[in-house]
């Protein structure tokens, strides 16, 4: 209200000048995002069977990818053999619209293992795209894309969003974002003991300290359990 009254009054010539305008704003506090528990993920992923985007939700969970890589990634930059995919383009909205471009930074171009969940939810995908090719016929347009529309363009990535709300909602999690899916991929791994650098590489950050400052909420029970080893391979001698 300040604000808007010395703008008034510095209109109308009362003040010199607006002093209002250098104010800085006070710092808001982190609010700690809320995590995807095991089992809501669970919950989750069963909802999740049999959707035309199964793949695509069970990959995010799985590998913590961004919906742009996930929309940018070809079957030529996976290696299911060898357990692992490349990202090596994102899909992005520019003033021409949607376009395929690399990714932001060198950690971001990156390789990404795969689990066994992954490599399935790929094999799942590779059938039903086929199904959805040998369907659309000529008007197929083959961008070599591993989530492609039913013709085989790129997908529109707020159809992406508007689904998974759907899917959410019918798994009683109507907080839960897409995004959160890479949230609940660190902080499972965080929590079963994995390296910070280690999740760092995973996810494409570009510092540990960004890695450090999003998930750090799990780092202080990671050091309960740290001190909870000491004192099982010191227990014995701790006590005597």
């Amino acid at each position: 209200m300040l604000r808007v009254a010395l703008a008034d009054a510095e209109r109308m010539d009362l003040v010199p000048r607006n002093v209002a305008k250098a104010a800085k704003p006070p710092a808001l506090g982190r609010t700690e995002r809320r995590a995807l528990t095991p089992e809501e993920a669970k919950t989750l992923l069963s909802v999740l069977t049999g959707d035309r985007l199964e793949s695509l939700f069970v990959l995010a969970l799985a590998t913590g990818l961004r919906r742009a890589e996930l929309l940018g990634l070809r079957w030529s930059d996976v290696d299911l053999p060898g357990r692992a995919f490349f990202v090596r383009q994102t899909l992005q909205r520019t003033d021409r619209g949607l376009e395929f471009v690399p990714p932001k930074t060198h950690r971001s171009s990156r390789p990404v293992p795969l689990s066994t969940l992954a490599v399935r939810a790929l094999e799942s995908q590779r059938v039903r795209q086929a199904k959805e090719r040998l369907a659309a016929g000529e008007v197929w347009t083959d961008l070599g894309l591993v989530f492609a529309s039913t013709i085989g363009t790129a997908m529109e990535p707020r159809n992406v969003n508007r689904r998974f709300e759907q899917l959410r909602a019918a798994a009683g999690l109507d907080w839960l974002h897409l995004h959160d899916l890479r949230h609940a991929f660190a902080t499972f791994l965080l929590d079963q003991g994995e390296e910070l650098r280690t999740v760092m590489e995973l996810l494409g950050h570009s510092t540990i300290r960004m890695t450090a400052d999003t998930y750090g909420h799990v780092l202080p029970e990671r050091a309960r359990q740290a001190a909870s080893a000491i004192d099982r391979v010191l227990g014995e001698e701790g006590t005597a």
